[in-house]
C-alpha cells in the first residue's frame, strides 16, 4: 500500500518555523527507515507539503503523521489518502513492492 500524507499548516507558515528543526529529522528518520519514498513542500510553500509514504499499513501511516513535530505543536494538520497501485512503471514496482503483474505492460 502506498500512502500519500498532505501536510497542511493551521496557522501561518512562519509560526511553524521554530519547529522545522525537528520536522526535518522527522523526515530524515523515515526517509532512512525506507518508510518516506518522496517528500516535499508544496508551490507555494505556504500551503504546506507533501510525502509518499509505503511498506506500511494505514494506521502506521496516522500514527507517524502524529509524531510529527509540526502536528504535536498544533501548526500542521495532514490528510491521508491510501492508494493500492493499479499500474506501475517498471522502475519503480521494486521500490514499492508491487507483484508483477501490476506493471505498466505486462498486464
Amino acid at each position: 500500500m502506498l500512502h500519500l500524507l498532505i501536510l497542511r499548516y493551521r496557522t501561518d507558515e512562519a509560526e511553524a518555523e521554530p519547529y522545522m528543526g525537528d520536522h526535518v529529522r522527522f523526515l530524515e528518520r523515515h526517509h532512512r527507515e525506507g518508510v518516506f519514498l518522496v517528500s516535499g513542500q508544496t508551490v507555494p510553500t505556504s500551503e504546506g507539503g507533501a510525502i509518499l509514504a509505503a511498506g506500511i499499513d494505514r494506521p502506521t501511516a496516522e500514527r507517524i503523521a502524529a509524531e510529527d513535530p509540526f502536528v504535536k505543536a498544533g501548526v500542521a494538520e495532514y490528510a491521508i489518502t491510501t492508494i493500492t497501485a493499479g499500474r506501475v512503471h517498471p522502475s519503480l514496482a521494486v521500490l514499492l513492492g508491487v507483484d508483477e503483474s501490476r506493471i505498466r505492460g505486462t498486464a
